[in-house]
């Protein structure tokens, strides 16, 4: 009995991640930049030829912009995904900026492939989003500057403009092409039209009286199981509060007075457990005129990363055996893609401060400061193997280990 038992856990771990693995698989390659002119059909765009890719086809410029909001909802989103930057083909990761005139709404709606990682740059916002059947418990909260709340994926949310003035925030979604359903639209503007009997019951009301559904939905009693994941353990679901979605702060800018003039703050599932198996997490990171981000890695995510101010010269390495190097100078409102495990680093190439907010397609991306990792593991890596990897003489390794 117990191996059977065993036995049927694992076919249930191995069908969650069959499923994870449905949403956007490993990249195979370093990128996969898209080339709408392809013919091949794949889950994705084909792929560009290599050699003809270019910093630009990871680049986007504008997202400092402020969208119109002068429509029936007073809001406006300025999608950043793979129709706008070539090089997020494959790669499960896009941005967006949301412009709110005030008490403006972005209203109910879903992304299908995509969980959402949301943070306010002005303005005060109030946001929520639904739990799925049979509980259907509405999570909200009202979010001011710097504060960064999660959406998770295929759950319906929202956010309002909850003040007098406008209103902008940058979202991050953990697919290229994250899809949208606005529920309104979807229900009651699909083409051809969904039959007004089937809505009604649907909605438990007259035809007539659709307007009042909300008052009618019932609530069903719900099944909880204790379960262990990739991450962390699940916390009992009824005792899950907006708080697991939310981290407030990232408004405030870092330390930057170290060796390299840079601060990154962290907001993964450390800081926010309701991340925990989302697939997404967030980073501001903070430059001092001149200051680096020095050359690293993050093995399980690809980051796609805005300015908010200043000028970076940023850029990633590709693999072997091509190495190529490619980067791009990126001030206010820019986008650049780092592929997932690419060597990649920024710059501020100003006589001002710069600050910059990444968004990483894992809760939990990890770092490898590529100097660290080479000269300060502990135990320390052999200098003779140093010397030739680095085909350098030993004394140059030892002069440069003694630095860390």
């Amino acid at each position: 009995m117990a191996k059977h038992f065993l036995l049927l856990n694992l076919i249930a771990v191995l069908s969650f991640c069959c499923v994870v693995l449905a949403f956007e698989p490993s990249p195979l390659q370093d990128f996969c930049v898209a080339d709408p002119a392809g013919t091949a059909k794949v889950n994705g765009l084909a792929c560009k030829d290599p050699k003809s890719v270019g910093a630009d086809d990871f680049f986007f410029s504008g997202l400092h912009l402020a969208g119109n909001t002068s429509n029936t909802f007073g809001s406006k989103v300025t999608p950043a995904n793979v129709a706008q930057i070539p090089g997020l083909n494959t790669l499960g990761i896009s941005l967006a900026r949301v412009d709110y005139a005030p008490w403006g709404i972005n209203p109910p709606h879903t992304h299908p492939r995509a969980t959402e990682i949301l943070t306010v740059l002005e303005g005060s916002l109030q946001v929520g989003f639904v739990t799925s059947n049979p509980e259907n418990r509405h999570i909200t909260k009202v979010l001011k500057k710097g504060d960064v709340f999660v959406f998770p994926v295929g759950l319906v949310h929202y956010q309002r403009n909850v003040g007098n003035g406008n209103a902008v925030a940058i979202a991050a979604l953990s697919s290229q092409n994250p899809g949208v359903i606005s529920i309104a639209n979807a229900i009651f503007g699909s083409e051809p039209a969904i039959a007004t009997d089937i809505l009604a019951k649907a909605f438990q009301v007259d035809a007539t009286l659709l307007s009042q559904v909300q008052c009618k939905i019932s609530v069903w009693p719900i099944l909880l199981a204790q379960l262990k994941v990739n991450g962390l353990a699940c916390k009992d679901p009824k005792s899950v509060i907006s708080e697991d979605f939310f981290f407030g702060g990232l408004h405030l800018a870092g330390n930057t007075s170290n060796t390299f003039g840079s601060k990154v703050t962290r907001v993964n599932a450390t800081k926010i457990p309701g991340l925990n198996t989302l697939g997404i997490s967030l980073a501001r990171v903070d430059y001092a005129p001149w200051g680096v981000n020095p050359p690293h890695t993050h093995p399980r995510a690809t980051e796609i990363f805005t300015v908010l101010a200043g000028s970076l010269q940023v850029g990633f390495v590709s693999s072997n055996p091509e190495n190529r190097h490619i980067t791009k100078v990126l001030k206010k409102g820019d986008v650049f893609v780092f592929p997932i495990g690419l060597v990649h680093y920024q710059r501020n190439v100003g006589y001002g401060n710069a600050v910059a907010v990444a968004a990483l397609s894992s809760q939990n991306p990890g770092v490898i400061s590529i100097a660290n990792v080479v000269f300060e593991s502990e135990p320390a890596i052999a200098t003779d193997i140093l010397a030739k990897a680095f085909q350098v003489d030993e004394t140059v390794v030892a002069q440069i280990q003694s630095k860390f």
